[in-house]
């Protein structure tokens, strides 16, 4: 009686063990699965920042002057382009659009301003602006039709009120992303 009890003991102990094993797979599946879900989540928001501008069709300008289309947004977003770039980090004169096209393509965030006396406002952008090495340039957009305007390869913000997180989480979304 007692082998018996034993080994009702033990085959009772392996099943407990095999549901808590299969209990534990589970789990870490269930983990696993929720973990891929919310950063394939996350991916997917962080890249739908701003507002989507069709994709114009892009070339090299031989000089600013050049006939080409007009642009289908106000700053550009894409399109005709001259060869070279504006350096990276605060501007105070307005970059032409054919030249800052060129920036957005090569990974850039165009943030722009239009404003009468709005120093305040510049040094909060600048602030911004200046904790980025590359990628990011900071100017002045007298023909902007609201303050601020956000501009990255086919996607676009423009707001009138100063928002850091808003301007921060559209710069993280895509600086950095080549469109050769």
């Amino acid at each position: 009686m007692s082998t018996k009890k034993g080994r009702r003991k033990r085959r009772l102990e392996e099943q407990r063990k095999k549901k808590s094993g299969s209990m534990a797979l589970w789990v870490i599946g269930a983990a696993s699965v929720l973990l891929v879900g919310g950063w394939f989540a996350m991916q997917m928001t962080k890249r739908s920042v701003g507002t989507a501008v069709t994709v114009q069709a892009k070339w090299h300008l031989a000089s600013r002057s050049d006939p080409h289309p007009p642009y289908n947004s106000l700053p550009p977003t894409s399109g005709p382009h001259m060869g070279r770039r504006a350096r990276w980090g605060i501007h105070k004169e307005p970059i032409p659009d054919e030249l800052q096209v060129h920036n957005l393509e090569d990974a850039g965030v165009m943030v722009q301003y239009n404003c009468g006396d709005c120093g305040i406002l510049i040094r909060r952008l600048e602030s911004i602006v200046g904790r980025y090495d590359e990628y990011v340039v900071l100017a002045p957009y007298p023909r902007l039709d609201r303050k601020i305007a956000l501009t990255a390869w086919g996607r676009i913000d423009k707001f009138d009120q100063f928002d850091e997180k808003r301007i921060v989480k559209f710069i993280e979304a895509y600086k950095g992303i080549d469109h050769h």
